[in-house]
């Protein structure tokens, strides 16, 4: 079993396994509230404006208290990323379940369904943390939470647990990807002073202006069908690739699961 010293520093602090000293009372000061001020400070003013100086202020205290419990920034930000993304709901305990999943009362795709939306709802209420890069596999409190949870929705389904890891990439992935690019939309329309229904409005007008036709002519009977004069929501779009994925999964427990 490794010792405490043996793991990484931002993992330590995020299980609060790291040593304490031993003596003198307890600290007014936690991980916890200074992880909470970090990510006040990334949601109100972006990433970028999140620095040791700047969360000390937000959390009411001097820049080398933080020191005390974090040891640099990056180890803040890996601290924020893991409590933005949240505690996963667990899943139902009730029930038999639809036969597809792992008997606890949820099936295998209303179980992904559910962390995926979980995870969505996450980055949008803090789009900053999509931004982050990754750089290690799932180890934080909050992202083994997730990986586990998905893991159990695949528990009955019978695919290989080199599969499942395979599925999770692709369901994460989705939700990463869709998340940068809707908030990249939205940064456009912000900028742009419109509503996202006149935004793509500009667009198409500028569009049916340049573009041929007769060269074109696939695009032409796009432009013709408006779609982008409905706006059915960013919501409708996620649903519709999430399914899609989700059909793909079937098709796969049907060819790689157990047999009749």
């Amino acid at each position: 079993m490794k010792t405490v010293s043996a793991i990484p520093k931002n993992v330590a602090a995020a299980w609060g396994v790291r040593e304490q000293p031993r003596k003198g009372p307890k600290p007014a000061l936690t991980v916890d509230r200074i992880v909470d001020a970090a990510i006040r400070v990334a949601d109100t003013d972006g990433l970028d404006a999140v620095s040791m100086s700047r969360v000390a202020a937000e959390a009411g205290t001097a820049p080398m208290s933080l020191y005390r419990h974090i040891a640099s920034k990056d180890e803040l930000i890996d601290l924020m990323v893991d409590a933005a993304w949240g505690r996963m709901a667990s899943p139902p305990l009730e029930g038999k379940g639809n036969g597809d999943g792992d008997g606890n009362g949820e099936g295998w795709r209303a179980g992904l369904t559910r962390c995926a939306w979980e995870m969505r709802n996450a980055a949008r209420g803090h789009p900053w943390v999509v931004r982050v890069p990754l750089h290690s596999l799932p180890v934080m409190p909050n992202e083994v939470a997730w990986f586990d949870s998905v893991l159990a929705c695949l528990r009955g389904t019978g695919l290989a647990e080199a599969r499942k890891a395979s599925v999770i990439m692709l369901l994460s992935g989705y939700v990463r990807n869709l998340a940068v690019l809707e908030a990249d939309i939205m940064a456009a329309v912000l900028d742009s002073g419109q509503t996202p229904l006149e935004w793509m409005g500009s667009w198409a007008a500028v569009l049916r202006d340049v573009a041929d036709r007769d060269r074109f002519p696939s695009l032409a009977a796009f432009m013709d069908a408006r779609v982008f004069e409905v706006d059915d929501g960013p919501d409708d779009e996620f649903s519709f690739g999430l399914d899609r994925i989700l059909d793909g999964i079937e098709a796969l427990i049907g060819r790689e699961g157990p047999r009749q």
